[in-house]
């Protein structure tokens, strides 16, 4: 692996790893041991890659596996909003090394970057504020570059699939310095309402009836947008919205007035 110029003049660390357990594990314990940021940690494998809510992430040779270490990025309550400042980057790095996947690129709310409609991309933000100290923040990015594994919950691809030979390693050097870009633009926030409207316009499911699951309870309604902090927008179907900060999104259709189970779900 390699930082671009760009990610290297701002100041940014790399410490690319043969295997590790899991890139954000490994950052987050870099973070309590005082190491200084922003610092990336990517490996060509882990063996204990993770998703939201501590699900599996398959991690073989052949993907992009990399995590951002930053440190007091924004006001704590503001951290939430970088995974949207990294779904940005990502797509830009994508685009920028395979532009002719560009049109086919979209975001699924909250944290998922798809690819012709199915799963590519995961990202996993997660923070710490020790007891006296500051807060670290860690961005987490796995990318299905040459291999996705088996439909689960969500229908997932890769680039390879798509004709896009991008090789992890260059992927990153570009992702290294589209997320330097896209974090000056966030601005600790101040610049959060034009990049929600970035995201948006390359959002997927707005206006679509849907299902947003979290723990055990399901909710049903139609995804009519974010709100200012980026908060899913539902308006249930016995009227009324209501807004949702976290949760899983799968689509759903009817047929003769009759709800039918997607291949989502």
């Amino acid at each position: 692996m390699q930082l671009d110029a760009i990610a290297v003049e701002a100041g940014v660390r790399l410490e690319a790893l043969a295997s590790v357990g899991s890139t954000n594990t490994e950052a987050r314990i870099r973070a309590r041991r005082g190491e200084r940021a922003p610092l990336w940690i990517t490996a060509v494998a882990q063996s204990e890659g993770r998703g939201r809510m501590d699900r599996s992430w398959v991690s073989p040779v052949g993907n992009l596996y990399a995590s951002l270490l930053l440190r007091e990025p924004s006001l704590p309550e503001r951290a939430p909003e970088l995974a949207f400042v990294a779904a940005l980057a990502l797509r830009d790095a994508i685009v920028a090394a395979a532009p002719a996947l560009a049109s086919q690129l979209g975001f699924k709310w909250p944290n998922d970057l798809l690819l012709a409609g199915d799963k590519c991309a995961g990202i996993l933000i997660e923070g710490e504020v020790e007891p006296g100290e500051s807060l670290s923040v860690v961005i987490g990015i796995g990318v299905n570059c040459a291999s996705h594994p088996p439909a689960a919950a969500y229908p997932a691809t890769d680039l390879a699939a798509h004709g896009a030979d991008l090789a992890p390693e260059r992927l990153f050097q570009h992702l290294s310095a589209t997320m330097c870009g896209r974090i000056a633009q966030w601005e600790r926030g101040r610049g959060f309402p034009a990049m929600l409207g970035d995201w948006l316009s390359a959002a997927r499911g707005i206006g679509d009836e849907i299902t947003v699951r979290h723990g055990g309870s399901e909710k049903h309604g139609r995804f009519v947008g974010l709100d200012r902090s980026g908060r899913l927008v539902l308006q249930l179907r016995g009227g009324g919205t209501e807004k949702i900060s976290a949760g899983d999104v799968f689509p759903f259709k009817f047929h003769g007035g009759r709800r039918v189970p997607s291949r989502a779900e």
